[in-house]
């Protein structure tokens, strides 16, 4: 039995490696390509649920929701400068937050924001209601201008300029170390937050609501504490996909964007809860009503198996791990024939059915998701299915979908387990 010499030992393996570092330092890689992410995010959600909100005010006109006492609010034109540092401070909170777990929250809020604050404008539009004075100074004049370019007044409730302040303090408190800093900068996420009512962008109520949601992205998206496991956002990502898949539907309608909604949250849903085996795949194939459910997913890692198959066609596609164990992808049913006639089959890919010449072959599935950490308890069990086979004298195959990860993980594990 697979037992690991000390406590802690996976944690140190390859299965854990960026658990273990999450607080180090981020690649400017990393930080470059999280801000672009998300702004492209921004960019395709923000200026489409605008265009619905002119839509519905060309068809019926839209409400809103301000108080009758917002009137007598005064209009300052000058309050348009900090209004417009937004964007800088979305770029600055990405490249200088320090430490790669807070740079993953800070993204995973930042997205999360976007998106909820995107469906909350596309399924109940609203507009400004109060009618902007003239600006006669000339940098208001020209940045309202330029406002007018990029914004309309229909994403209303809530506002994102608010969430994201909100969201953007916890990532740059910890850059200003100095009291005087940390005040600075608090200082000019509430003006940058009170400005959206002064500059006629927002109403209170809508103010109220992105301060709600800001936390709310905070609350539910928490830093990693420093050496806890590092998880992958990959359920988030799903649901994300398919929060862009509900905002295609209200967009453009269609039965087919509401499944694919669907069957992409039950995805997210499995990733959440670790549900390794939720495909239930039997003997190296998927039962009808899994296809149904799940044609969206399957699908798309079928064609990327194929993909991955057509650019690696010059490489063999398995190797010799020693001691009769072979690591790769999953083989077509030619490649599968270079096998030995008598290997027992290891399969990990959870998203790819088996190909059929090798369930004929003694054959074991143990589900492991793709992009996670194996738990401790999963990669025992495999771990010991492949030293019971080693140690009968059979040659054994083991594969994931690509044979990037899974398999070699468990793979180098194995190899630890053998020299203990």
């Amino acid at each position: 039995m697979y037992r690991p010499s000390a406590p802690g030992t996976c944690a140190r393996g390859p299965l854990a490696a960026a658990g273990a570092a999450d607080r180090g330092g981020v690649a400017a890689g990393g930080r470059w390509l999280s801000l672009a992410l998300n702004a492209a995010l921004f960019g395709a959600c923000y200026p489409a649920t605008n265009y619905l909100g002119q839509l519905e005010q060309q068809q019926g006109g839209l409400g809103g929701v301000a108080m009758a006492w917002e009137a007598s609010l005064p209009f300052m034109p000058w309050m348009v400068v900090p209004y417009m540092t937004s964007g800088l401070l979305f770029a600055l909170s990405f490249l200088l937050v320090r430490g790669r777990g807070e740079l993953s929250a800070l993204s995973r809020r930042v997205a999360f924001a976007t998106l909820v604050a995107c469906l909350l404008f596309a399924a109940f539009p609203l507009r400004f209601e109060l009618v902007r004075p003239p600006v006669d100074a000339a940098l208001p004049a020209w940045l309202f201008a330029q406002l007018s370019l990029v914004d309309r007044p229909y994403n209303q409730l809530p506002s994102l300029h608010v969430a994201y302040c909100v969201i953007f303090w916890p990532a740059l408190r910890t850059v200003a170390r100095a009291p005087c800093q940390r005040a600075a900068l608090a200082g000019w996420l509430l003006l940058v937050a009170v400005s959206t009512v002064f500059t006629y962008q927002h109403h209170v109520l809508d103010v109220a609501g992105g301060a709600l949601l800001g936390v709310l992205a905070i609350r539910l998206l928490p830093t990693p504490r420093a050496g806890a496991e590092s998880r992958k956002p990959v359920g988030l990502v799903y649901a994300m996909l398919a929060a862009l898949s509900l905002l295609a539907w209200l967009a453009l309608g269609g039965p087919w964007w509401l499944y694919l909604c669907a069957s992409l949250l039950l995805v997210a849903r499995a990733y959440h809860t670790r549900s390794a085996g939720f495909l239930r795949k039997r003997h190296g194939s998927y039962p009808l009503w899994i296809w149904l459910l799940y044609v969206p997913y399957l699908a798309g890692y079928l064609l990327t198996w194929q993909l991955v198959r057509l650019r690696e066609r010059h490489r063999p596609p398995f190797a010799d791990h020693g001691g009769g164990l072979w690591v790769g992808r999953r083989l077509s049913n030619a490649e599968a024939a270079r096998l030995p006639a008598d290997c027992v089959v290891i399969d990990l890919a959870n998203e790819l059915s088996e190909t059929p010449a090798l369930r004929r072959h003694i054959y074991h599935h143990f589900p492991l998701l793709d992009l996670e950490t194996p738990t401790l308890q999963s990669a025992r069990h495999i771990v010991e299915a492949i030293a019971i086979h080693a140690g009968q004298g059979r040659p054994i195959y083991m594969h994931c979908a690509m044979g990037y990860r899974r398999s070699r993980e468990i793979a180098q594990l194995y190899q630890e387990h053998s020299q203990q």
